[in-house]
């Protein structure tokens, strides 16, 4: 048995995911549920809590994907609200200290009741994922997860109903540098193309070795847990590196392991290259009509030549370090001056 692969512990919030996906216009198919987790690893616990009297009309789908159904009856003249969220944590806090072969824990909930127990997993060194339905799941409960599913885009590329949830969290994770400058409208992919230059440039910072796909993809997930590729039309995570490189966003090189190449920024500077001959052209402009231009406006200047330029596009999280990449490499040179409490550039000799 291969001791790398996922065990996965099933623990679903049944009357949550059901009456969520019946006010979205549907009728909840574990089916789908099940196959998305079988790509993540083998699903060794499997348990549905729910006064099934309500839900009787899922029983059939429940057992036919081989899942334990946990009777919470709903006691007459009693409020049992509650009663299926603490059974279902305690019994996944219990299978988290005894059975140490069990490496991810999968909450289908969008209850940020549960937000402190994904907490407590995580504490534990468990990894997490959480299934909720869109539009009836918290906006706390995404966040602690490791990764976070929502129903509907698991039932292929680009099918589930845009809410704009997961754009948002990526704007708020991506464009807390610089958020003054970067507040016009870019293209989902463009976004995207961001999102990924910026986290690769974050990992190659922090870390001696080559940057893997398989790396990188954890580095997404961690930033915005609800990401998925097929939100943008793609089928598989190597499709979409493979469609940046077109781009001359970045570049793959085979790695260590097959399927799983290094991810870098182009060698040959790319996109990147025409970006400092633009600022090396506005600079030597500017300094030739009225002196050494100073770095505040200077981002503007070189809209005014490229309406869409930003220096997050290659990886950079703010313009000032990407001009400093520009005085490393000759291209300008950058000096300080205490009268003006600013930074003055000259083109350079490159």
């Amino acid at each position: 048995m291969n001791s790398d692969e996922e065990r996965i512990a099933l623990f679903l919030d049944f009357e949550n995911l059901a009456l969520g996906a019946r006010d979205r216009g549907g009728k909840l198919d574990l089916a789908v549920i099940m196959e998305a987790l079988s790509e993540r690893g083998r699903v060794v616990i499997r348990r549905a809590y729910a006064d099934w009297n309500l839900f009787s009309e899922h029983r059939q789908n429940v057992v036919g994907q081989r899942i334990e159904m946990i009777e919470i009856p709903q006691r007459t003249g009693m409020v049992r609200k509650n009663a299926a969220d603490i059974k279902l944590a305690v019994d996944a806090l219990e299978l988290a200290f005894e059975r140490e072969f069990l490496s991810t824990f999968v909450i289908g909930s969008g209850d940020s009741d549960f937000t402190p127990l994904v907490l407590k997993l995580r504490e534990l060194n468990r990894r997490v994922i959480g299934i909720g339905v869109e539009g009836s799941t918290s906006d706390l409960l995404p966040g602690a997860c490791d990764e976070f599913l929502f129903y509907e885009r698991l039932a292929g590329p680009g099918t589930g109903r845009a809410t704009g949830r997961r754009r948002k969290a990526a704007k708020e994770d991506t464009a807390a540098p610089d958020r003054d400058d970067d507040d016009e409208a870019v293209t989902d992919l463009h976004e995207l193309s961001r999102l990924i230059t910026r986290t690769v440039a974050g990992l190659q910072r922090s870390m001696d070795g080559p940057v893997l796909s398989s790396m990188l993809k954890r580095a997404i997930l961690r930033k915005d847990p609800t990401f998925s590729e097929g939100d943008y039309g793609f089928r598989a995570w190597g499709e979409l590196t493979r469609h940046l490189e077109t781009m001359g966003v970045v570049e793959l090189r085979e790695g260590s392991a097959a399927g799983d190449p290094v991810v870098d920024f182009p060698t040959d500077g790319g996109n990147e290259e025409q970006a400092f001959e633009l600022l090396r052209d506005v600079v030597a402009e500017l300094e030739q009509r009225t002196g050494a231009p100073p770095l505040s406006g200077l981002k503007n200047e070189l809209r005014r030549r490229q309406p869409n330029f930003s220096e997050k596009d290659f990886g950079y999280g703010g313009f000032l370090q990407f001009v400093k990449a520009a005085v490393a490499k000759g291209i300008v040179d950058l000096e300080w001056e205490d009268e003006n409490e600013d930074y003055f550039l000259s083109a350079g000799g490159v």
